[in-house]
C-alpha cells in the first residue's frame, strides 16, 4: 500500500523595529512596547470592524470612539510587555545567565508591579505576581520546545 509523507517547518513572521536608544535595556523595552501596543491596539480594530459589520453601521463618533480605544489598549498592552521585557533582561544581566528563571522573576515582578499600579493590595498583588511568574514561564517553556 502507497504511503506519502508530509514534510516541512513552519516559521512565524519577524518583525524587527530597530530603535537605538543607546542602551540595551531601553532598546528591548522600547520594542516590546512597540511590538505588543502594536498587537493590542490591533486586537482593538478587528473586533470593533467585526462590531460594526455586524450591526452594519458606522458614524464617525464611533471611528473617533474605536481610535481612543485602540490607543487605550495599545498603551496599556505595551506597558505590561515594556515592563516585561525589562525585567527579564534585567534579571539575565543581574545573574548572569540566560534560563528559564529569569522569565519567572521577570513575570513576578511585572505581575506585581502592574497590580500595584492598578491599586490592589495584599493578596491580589501576590496573586498577580505567581500569575505574571507562571504565565511568563510557560511562553519560555513553549519557546524551547519550538
Amino acid at each position: 500500500m502507497p504511503r506519502s509523507r508530509f514534510s516541512g517547518a513552519f516559521a512565524s513572521p519577524s518583525v524587527d523595529v530597530i530603535i537605538d536608544m543607546g542602551n540595551p535595556f531601553l532598546n528591548r523595552t522600547v520594542d516590546g512596547f512597540l511590538k505588543i501596543g502594536t498587537v493590542g491596539a490591533s486586537r482593538v480594530a478587528a473586533e470593533e470592524t467585526y462590531h460594526c459589520i455586524r450591526k452594519g453601521s458606522i458614524s464617525s463618533h464611533k471611528v473617533e470612539q474605536t481610535l481612543k480605544k485602540m490607543c487605550k489598549e495599545g498603551a496599556y498592552w505595551g506597558t505590561v510587555a515594556g515592563v516585561y521585557v525589562g525585567m527579564e533582561y534585567g534579571m539575565e544581566r543581574v545573574r548572569g545567565t540566560r534560563d528559564w528563571k529569569n522569565a519567572l522573576l521577570g513575570g513576578a515582578i511585572t505581575g506585581a508591579l502592574i497590580s500595584a499600579a492598578s491599586s490592589n493590595h495584599g493578596d491580589k498583588v501576590i496573586v498577580d505576581a505567581i500569575t505574571g511568574g507562571a504565565i511568563a514561564t510557560a511562553a519560555e517553556f513553549l519557546n524551547y520546545l519550538t
